[in-house]
């Protein structure tokens, strides 16, 4: 049995940096910021780190995640547009064999048509939609969980 790293990050992809500020009713009024406060303390509580990182550029998000290979227990990742066409990043999660969790704050589903498809979300080990900023949390637990029974 492999001992966990018990260190998870969290990546963010387009836009998210306005998360907060950007559409307000679709999104909520909760930043990054908050989200990083919410996992930190969950994080906290179960004696991880946890880190955190943004970028509006694939390619950032993509050398970030090739950094973290093997140095982690898994990525919660919201990687916003990214979602619907990133084959780039996905062949990063498969290439790196980093555990995922996929968190979006609002329900995708009830939104346009091109929005339903992810790239991420059939090699996740969770997908966590609509729980706002709280499905961070939930996909961080998920990764913890899938962490502490390898």
């Amino acid at each position: 049995m492999q001992e966990p790293h018990r260190r998870i990050v969290v990546l963010n992809g387009p836009n998210l940096n306005l998360l907060g500020t950007r559409e307000p009713d679709l999104y909520g009024a909760e930043s990054l910021a908050d989200v990083e406060k919410l996992v930190r303390a969950r994080a906290d509580e179960a004696g991880y780190r946890v880190d955190f990182f943004q970028s509006n550029h694939e390619g950032a998000l993509i050398d970030r995640l090739h950094d973290e290979r093997g140095q982690c227990d898994g990525v919660v990742i919201n990687p916003g547009g990214l979602t619907h066409v990133s084959i780039a990043l996905r062949d990063a999660f498969l290439a790196t064999q980093t555990p995922l969790a996929e968190v979006h704050v609002s329900n995708v589903h009830k939104r346009e048509p091109f929005r339903h498809h992810s790239y991420f979300s059939d090699i996740a080990e969770a997908v966590f939609i609509g729980a706002g900023i709280h499905g961070y949390v939930y996909g961080f637990d998920a990764l913890r969980r899938v962490a502490e029974r390898a």
